[in-house]
């Protein structure tokens, strides 16, 4: 499996109803608040077939009340 992480940056106002709703589609590893530029920091995990932008696209940019998005490719965990 291969993890990444999504910051998104929420409707004024929605920050948790997004972070409920990625919560119940099971999708994501860890989701977390955060200050700052953007709203939620939500790690996932994919097999290594799988195509990150493809999945941001098509999992991701899905949820109503999300305005943008920044992903990070990790290469390794210490």
């Amino acid at each position: 499996m291969i993890p990444f992480f999504v910051q998104i940056k929420c409707e004024l106002g929605r920050a948790y109803e997004v972070a409920n709703e990625i919560a119940d589609a099971e999708i994501a590893s860890e989701i977390y608040s955060t200050a700052g530029e953007f709203d939620l920091l939500v790690k996932f995990y994919v097999d290594r077939d799988t195509d990150i932008g493809h999945f941001v696209n098509e999992k991701v940019h899905c949820f109503e009340g999300i305005r943008d998005t920044y992903t990070i490719i990790t290469y390794k965990a210490f």
